[in-house]
């Protein structure tokens, strides 16, 4: 699946809005996927989704982005 897809899917998941939420400094709140989306955005360093198609920097990030969530969920062991 491209990315700029999986970064759609991921912004709807209401997990991922709590975790945006909780990293952006709002605790127990939780974003839309709008403000989920825009949140992404900022930590990939782009303005569009659909530049993590095209730009290996902002590839890392999110693939980082998503290790992170990862770990946040329990899905993957927390790196020490």
């Amino acid at each position: 699946m491209p990315l700029p897809q999986q970064a759609g899917i991921l912004c709807n998941d209401p997990r991922f809005q709590k975790f945006a939420a909780t990293r952006s400094g709002f605790p127990g709140g939780q974003f839309t996927a709008e403000a989920s989306a825009e949140y992404l955005r900022h930590v990939c360093n782009i303005e569009s989704r659909r530049e993590l198609a095209t730009s290996e920097i902002a590839q890392t990030k999110f693939a980082a982005l998503r290790t992170e969530f990862d770990a946040w969920t329990g899905k993957i062991a927390n790196q020490r």
